[in-house]
C-alpha cells in the first residue's frame, strides 16, 4: 500500500508582508531594521495556507486594532482572502518575557562565561517556542502554518511590540 501524495504546498506561501503604519507606526532605524530582517526570514521561507482559500501564493498586511493583530490575507493581485483578528493578550507576558531574557542575552554576550551564555540562549529559545506554540493555536482553524513559519511569524509580532 502507498501513501497518497503529499499536498502541493509550494503556492501556500506568504510573498509579501506588510506593516499598517497607521496602527503600528514607525520606529528608529535599529527597531526599523529588525522588522526588515523579520519579514525578509519570513518571506524567504514559509507555509502559509489560509483554511478554505485555494491557491496561493499570498500577501499578509499586519496591524494592530485596539488590543488585536489583524492578519489582512490576500492574494497576490490584492484580491481579498480573509481578515483574522487575534487578541493580543495571551502573546503579552511571552513577548514581555522574551525582551527580558534577549536584554540578558545582549549582556551577557559582553561580560558572561560560555556556559552562562548557553544557558541564557537556551531560555531564550524555549521562551520564543512557547509563543510559536500559543501563534499556531490561536491560528488553528483558521491558517495553516508549520512550526518554522510560527517562529518566523512570533520574531515579527515581538519586533512589533519591541519599542527599543
Amino acid at each position: 500500500m502507498t501513501n497518497p501524495p503529499a499536498p502541493d504546498d509550494s503556492q501556500k506561501r506568504i510573498v509579501a508582508v506588510t506593516l499598517d503604519e497607521e496602527s503600528i507606526g514607525r520606529s528608529g532605524p535599529d527597531i526599523e531594521h529588525e522588522r526588515a530582517i523579520a519579514i525578509y526570514d519570513l518571506v524567504e521561507k514559509n507555509l502559509f495556507a489560509p483554511e478554505g482559500a485555494d491557491g496561493g501564493p499570498f500577501t499578509l498586511h499586519l496591524g494592530i486594532t485596539g488590543n488585536r493583530l489583524m492578519f489582512d490575507i490576500r492574494r497576490e493581485d490584492a484580491s481579498p482572502v480573509v481578515v483574522h483578528l487575534l487578541s493580543l493578550t495571551p502573546f503579552r507576558r511571552i513577548v514581555k518575557d522574551y525582551f527580558m531574557i534577549c536584554d540578558s542575552y545582549y549582556h551577557a554576550i559582553r561580560t558572561a562565561t560560555p556556559d552562562k551564555i548557553e544557558a541564557i540562549d537556551m531560555g531564550r529559545r524555549g521562551i520564543h517556542d512557547e509563543g510559536s506554540h500559543t501563534l499556531m493555536e490561536r491560528l488553528e482553524g483558521k491558517v495553516r502554518i508549520d512550526f518554522e513559519t510560527a517562529r518566523r511569524l512570533f520574531t515579527l509580532i515581538s519586533v512589533l511590540h519591541w519599542k527599543g
